[in-house]
């Protein structure tokens, strides 16, 4: 069916609905006239806010990001943390169950693109993704103007959902990592000299770079010196991490992913400077880098909505389901993207959703009561959605000791 015979479909439909619900205002007139005072049954959600007996299917989840490439421990996590929540789903014998199938996009904006065409092609119903913020700019309008809701775990970009009310994030914005970031110095890092490594042809972290600076000078936090990088030049931080030391700076601010900063880690060991480090959720991966020594992340801070030595029941069976599927700890990422697919679920079931319906009506059925969602996952409690796509949670910072991310002791 084109594009246009389904605009015609939707609108022959929608005309045949207004009938239906003119026939029925009609028909509770006349019962009202009877006098009938008795008070039907109101259907109320279960306990994880699902219409009882309304939502089913077997939905087409699709899911897009680096599975291959610099950014693959990203891409693999979001596509492992999603796959155990289809299955744990699935396992309930539910009316709601999924089918779903990953495609690799090397975090380049092109390849994500044919990758959403291909699992349009699939018969993909809702997106989980894209992983990397590039990407995800680049498929949101596609997924904008086609009307197929998607939810990114992981791509922070304020330009990802702006204008477009069926791309919703998982993970927090640019901007609150910049700001949770300037807060924490503020509160537990007094007097701090902060020096700021930042890629400037990369939206992800310049983004993060500009609100924390911002935020920096409104909280008296002195930024001595910033330093700049792009892709071709992300091998020799030499001259930045002198600039810094020169500076006078005990802390360097990293927004940027863990590739960089392993880089920037090892020659600054290399060169005898031990400033705090202190990243954002792109760093989380590095302790699983391939080829890295772990030993020069120890004292790393970070902010990231999830540590796998959490306590409570929800993240200890993740890890172990995790561990012992794929033979490693979770980072992030996959925490994020499996909350995603329970968002997804739990939206599906809240609407009534069910899998004959074209991807335009599961599309705004979705939307329409994401503001209404509040999931307790593994990366946040009560987590709500704005009407901008936006998750309302908080991050938190966590540092590294021994290899794993422990909270602070002053947290």
């Amino acid at each position: 069916m084109s594009r246009a015979e389904k605009r015609l479909f939707i609108m022959k439909r929608f005309a045949a609905m207004l009938l239906v619900v003119a026939m029925a205002f009609a028909c509770l007139f006349a019962f009202a006239g009877c006098g009938n005072n008795d008070k039907g049954n109101t259907t109320k959600g279960s306990a994880d806010g699902s219409e009882t007996g309304v939502a089913s299917g077997t939905f087409k989840l699709g899911g897009i990001g680096p599975l291959t490439g610099d950014a693959a421990i990203y891409g693999t996590a979001v596509m492992n943390g999603a796959q155990i929540a289809v299955d744990e789903i699935n396992a309930k014998n539910g009316n709601v169950k999924f089918e779903f199938k990953s495609a690799d996009d090397v975090s380049d904006a092109e390849t994500s693109t044919n990758a959403y065409n291909s699992l349009l092609d699939w018969g993909m119903q809702i997106l989980i993704g894209p992983v990397t913020t590039g990407p995800a700019i680049a498929v949101s309008s596609l997924t904008y103007s086609d009307r197929v809701f998607a939810l990114t775990p992981s791509a922070s970009s304020t330009d990802v959902i702006s204008g477009k009310d069926n791309m919703l994030q998982v993970c927090f914005t640019d901007p609150n990592q910049g700001v949770g970031a300037a807060d924490y110095m503020s509160e537990n890092m007094a007097g701090v000299k902060v020096a700021v490594i930042y890629r400037n042809d990369d939206a992800y972290s310049q983004g993060i770079r500009d609100t924390f600076v911002k935020e920096a000078a409104s909280k008296g936090i002195e930024v001595v010196y910033e330093g700049t990088f792009t892709k071709d030049s992300s091998t020799d931080f030499s001259v930045q991490l002198t600039a810094s030391r020169q500076a006078g700076a005990d802390t360097i601010f990293l927004p940027i992913y863990y590739q960089p900063a392993s880089v920037i880690l090892k020659q600054a060991k290399d060169m005898g400077y031990e400033p705090t480090f202190f990243g954002v959720d792109g760093m989380d991966g590095i302790l699983t880098l391939k080829g890295f020594d772990t030993s020069l992340a120890e004292g790393v801070m970070l902010l990231t909505p999830f540590a796998a030595d959490s306590t409570d029941e929800l993240t200890q069976n993740f890890v172990k389901t995790y561990n012992d599927k794929y033979g490693q700890t979770p980072n992030q990422f996959a925490a994020d993207a499996y909350d995603a697919v329970y968002a997804v679920y739990e939206a599906i079931n809240k609407a009534g959703c069910t899998s004959d319906m074209t991807t335009e009506e599961i599309c705004d059925a979705i939307v329409a009561v994401m503001p209404n969602i509040v999931l307790n996952g593994l990366t946040g409690q009560g987590m709500t959605w704005k009407s901008t796509g936006e998750v309302s949670k908080a991050p938190k910072a966590v540092v590294i000791k021994n290899g794993t991310y422990v909270l602070p002791e002053n947290q």
